[in-house]
């Protein structure tokens, strides 16, 4: 973790991360979308809704990651695991 990121900032990237990688792909109508559990802190999942990287109804048990979040997602996977997914 670099000196200027904050605890929270590490902990939203790091729950967007598991996020992704335990994630699957669903084929809906629309095309193919990637898609989690979210028993991960609500209030970072809130923030991540709100800066458009997952969404999904509040009522589901599962969120689906947004084109943006999957892209930030992958940056997230070579910066903290060292290698492209």
């Amino acid at each position: 973790m670099s000196n200027n990121m904050t605890v929270e900032q590490a902990i939203k990237e790091l729950t967007l991360l598991l996020l992704y990688l335990t994630s699957w792909e669903e084929d809906e109508p629309f095309g193919k979308f990637h898609r989690s559990w979210k028993g991960y802190d609500f209030d970072v999942l809130n923030e991540l809704t709100d800066e458009n990287l997952i969404t999904g109804s509040h009522k589901a048990k599962s969120v689906y990651l947004t084109e943006q979040g999957v892209e930030k997602a992958k940056e997230l996977v070579e910066k903290y695991l060292g290698r492209n997914k």
